[in-house]
């Protein structure tokens, strides 16, 4: 008898296979959302829950969906990659065109070559174009009209993500390093070779591998944020040191140290404009079922424990890691908004209100939630907005930008980084559509 699959479609049938495992949600995304989620026992097995959306790219005639009483135009588009965003005092926007750097061990035996194959599905792990791209628009129409590659692999990246300019520094955070080159205003290419000035934990287990910067109001320091090097911590803590964290560089001195920690992949910063405080986005762990665990964002306390891998959302217990840490996890402070589980919530940009937009978006964080893999059904795939009073959120999150998946569960786009330009739109960056989406108040109707 002939065998029933040849050897080249076995690991495409064994993949089928396992995406169909998994426990289906019980409960809807938003039972998942806000100061006070649900929090249901876990549902853990073999193999992960995994539900693709596969990575197809817009068609011609579509684009994301906007909300009621705005507008979505293309500021940008054909980028490779397009993951963060940096808007320049002159109005000139950065895009981080970047992807996952080599990465060697994904994982052991077959979880770990099925997650990796469906990562490819996902362009996940694409190759990366290691270079910053300047968009400019000169007429201020909305649409970037010229581009130049500022700084690119010539210039010392690897992965590059986040970006910062303090006085005429634009500081560049590799997935190993962060680095400097001078600046001055107006510049469209930097010749300059990189400085490093703080070197970053990577290794061989570099799951989550972008490191975003913000900086601090007075220019002194940076904040610099590294995700974990696994799920679990399951290659062990060693492997996890300086990780899943905060740090605080300080500029002057050079001196580091984490501020913030037991935080599995903290993402986008920013400063909520009232409170002063400094706010993340944080992806929260995965394998425990559809449920759980619901990504958030939240205040960093100076010195505070969030709980990874111990535990999550405060002091619930994760009983797939050894040894336990009950010292730790009786410190776990509770995050204050979950976004939900699985959502991929990367960006965070706070309003700074103006006309630009509507007058509901004037005050809160807007979030970029890049979309589930493993979760039934998919959560995330779009961007929202949550309503903050004084310094605090208050009120349901609302719909900003839709519409990133088609009628087949396909993904068209992904959203990414969130940013305010220079006359107060909102920019948005889609990695999977190579495209940079700008999101304004309605045009007024013409007749």
């Amino acid at each position: 008898m002939r065998p029933l699959l040849s050897r080249s479609a076995l690991p495409a049938a064994v993949a089928l296979t396992l995406a169909a495992c998994g426990a289906v949600a019980r409960l809807p995304v938003s039972a998942g959302t806000g100061p006070s989620p649900e929090l249901p026992s876990p549902s853990s097995g073999l193999f992960p829950t995994l539900w693709l959306a596969p990575a197809k790219g817009w068609p011609a005639d579509r684009m994301p969906i906007a909300a009621e009483g705005t507008t979505v135009t293309a500021f940008a588009r054909q980028l490779d990659h397009p993951r963060w965003l940096y808007v320049l005092p002159d109005g000139d926007v950065l895009v981080a065109e970047t992807s996952v750097p080599p990465r060697p061990k994904y994982g052991k035996g077959v979880k770990g070559w099925f997650v990796q194959h469906f990562m490819k599905q996902t362009r996940a792990s694409a190759p990366s174009a290691n270079r910053i791209t300047l968009l400019r628009d000169g007429d201020g129409d909305g649409v970037a009209e010229t581009r130049s590659v500022i700084l690119d692999a010539s210039n010392g990246l690897r992965s590059p993500f986040g970006m910062a300019l303090v006085d005429s520094v634009l500081y560049v955070a590799n997935t190993d390093a962060v680095l400097r080159f001078p600046y001055a205003r107006g510049q469209t290419r930097i010749t300059a070779p990189a400085r490093t000035i703080m070197e970053l934990p990577a290794g061989a287990y570099n799951q989550h591998w972008t490191r975003n910067l913000l900086a601090s109001r007075d220019g002194s320091r940076l904040y610099v944020s590294v995700g974990s090097a696994s799920n679990v911590a399951e290659h062990g803590m060693a492997e996890e040191a300086g990780r899943a964290a905060i740090w605080e560089l300080n500029l002057r001195t050079g001196a580091h140290r984490v501020f913030a920690s037991g935080l599995r992949n903290p993402v986008g910063m920013a400063w909520e404009p009232e409170s002063g405080a400094l706010w993340v986005a944080v992806n929260e762990r995965d394998e425990l079922g559809s449920d759980l665990v619901p990504d958030y964002m939240t205040a960093v306390r100076e010195g505070g424990f969030y709980g990874w891998p111990y535990s999550y959302f405060g002091q619930h217990v994760d009983g797939r890691v050894e040894p336990r840490r009950p010292d730790l996890v009786a410190t776990a402070i509770v995050p204050d908004y979950a976004l939900g589980p699985h959502t991929a919530s990367l960006g965070l940009a706070a309003s700074r209100g103006g006309a630009a937009l509507p007058d509901r978006f004037a005050r809160g964080m807007f979030v970029a939630q890049h979309g589930s893999w493993n979760r039934k059904p998919a959560s995330g795939f779009k961007v929202i907005f949550v309503p903050f009073s004084g310094g605090v959120p208050h009120g349901e999150p609302v719909d900003v930008l839709t519409g990133f998946r088609d009628e087949n569960e396909n993904a068209m786009g992904r959203p990414v980084g969130v940013v305010i330009d220079a006359k107060g739109a909102l920019l948005v960056s889609d990695d999977i559509g190579g495209a940079v989406w700008r999101v304004s108040g309605a045009p007024a109707s013409t007749p």
